[in-house]
């Protein structure tokens, strides 16, 4: 039997996910806006209409929008949301155009970009440290202790005992380690080296498959190579170390991120596994009903992803921004307005087709379109 959140904890969840990860985001534009003396002129949470908001001492709005599906702050100079400069900016009084976003050097522009995709890492850093000092890192070696019969291990020739050294060339140094490699790559080939009796052995085999269902009734492809580990070995983590292990894991989950867009690119990935909001929706709903820890962890992944997607060369985006920005460093000046003003109107078409596509693939995979 399914177990179903229900809608309005799914709603609630779905909010106490995306609110303050937003905030964050933004939060890292303004603050490193104010630390080289920008102005915002307004922090939003939320698109289109106000429904809440305040000025405070300032000079800076803060409010709510109707569509609670992102956010930004507005600085000084900038035309509209997307940082597009005001072409009057120039003509302000030296004391206000100092204050404005185009008034600072390269470098101080780039980094109040990078700034918001950068604290959704950080914060994911610090939540991932928690964990890792709380519960500690595994340390369980990769032999094999076990081979079930008929997997794809065992037609490949693998036998327990064997010390499992590489995947396509990425060492192994721990069995979880084993898992990350292949789970997202479920009917793939794949070389492994194994050491057996002192000795190096090479594998090429397809990664099985095994359809797996949640408690919530929802079904996953994971690739699997029907191995199993020892017993697990777990070591605690000091509080120095948890934030470079924290590290270490947010850098599994942009490689993993990496690979699966670049699954979809080539077509070894289904473009209707692409989820949007509605399942974001509904899986912040399944993790905060699993329980604290899962909720938590789910915050972490969003995170990652939030500063992931944001960094993405897309104009409209932080990436596309800091593009620019990099064309501008090497041509040594800013790239023509006009050429801009296309970029961003593309990207905004591009990000929109995109928003409605995830959308209609959330709506299907709930069996709303038939």
């Amino acid at each position: 039997m399914n177990e179903n959140p229900g809608l309005l904890l799914t709603v609630f969840a779905f909010f106490l996910v995306l609110g303050p990860l937003v905030f964050v985001h933004e939060m890292g534009h303004y603050l490193v806006g104010r630390w080289f003396g920008v102005k915002a002129e307004s922090f939003s949470i939320g698109f289109g209409r106000e429904i809440a908001g305040w000025t405070d001492k300032r000079g800076t709005r803060w409010k709510l929008g109707m569509l609670p599906l992102g956010g930004y702050v507005q600085f000084a100079g900038d035309m509209d949301p997307s940082s597009r400069a005001d072409p009057n900016w120039a003509a302000l009084p030296a004391e206000e155009r100092n204050r404005t976003f185009q008034s600072k050097t390269l470098w101080q522009r780039a980094l109040i970009v990078f700034a918001g995709p950068a604290i959704n890492f950080l914060f994911a850093i610090l939540i991932l440290a928690g964990f890792a000092f709380a519960y500690g890192k595994s340390v369980t070696p990769p032999v094999v202790a076990g081979v079930l019969p008929g997997s794809s291990a065992a037609e490949a020739g693998l036998l327990p005992g064997d010390r499992i050294v590489s995947v396509d060339g990425e060492r192994i140094e721990w069995f979880d380690e084993l898992g990350r490699r292949i789970a997202h790559r479920p009917d793939e080939r794949i070389t492994l080296r194994a050491e057996r009796a002192g000795k190096v052995r090479e594998f090429d085999f397809k990664i099985g498959v095994e359809i797996q269902k949640d408690r919530f009734g929802n079904e996953y492809r994971i690739g699997r190579l029907g191995i199993m580990s020892a017993k697990p070995v777990m070591r605690p983590v000091s509080l120095v170390e948890a934030p470079v292990v924290a590290v270490e894991r947010t850098g599994d989950v942009v490689r993993l991120m990496v690979a699966t867009l670049g699954q979809v690119i080539t077509g070894r990935r289904s473009v209707s596994e692409l989820g949007g909001p509605l399942k974001i929706a509904q899986v912040s709903g399944e993790q905060l009903s699993a329980g604290l820890d899962d909720f938590i962890f789910f915050i972490a992944l969003i995170s990652i992803n939030l500063g992931f997607i944001n960094l993405l060369p897309i104009p409209m985006l932080d990436g596309g921004h800091l593009l620019f920005y990099a064309i501008e460093g090497i041509r040594r000046k800013p790239v023509n307005p006009k050429v801009m003003e296309w970029a961003f109107r593309s990207g905004l078409a591009a990000v929109l087709a995109l928003m409605v596509f995830v959308t209609v693939n959330d709506l299907a995979s709930f069996g709303l379109l038939g």
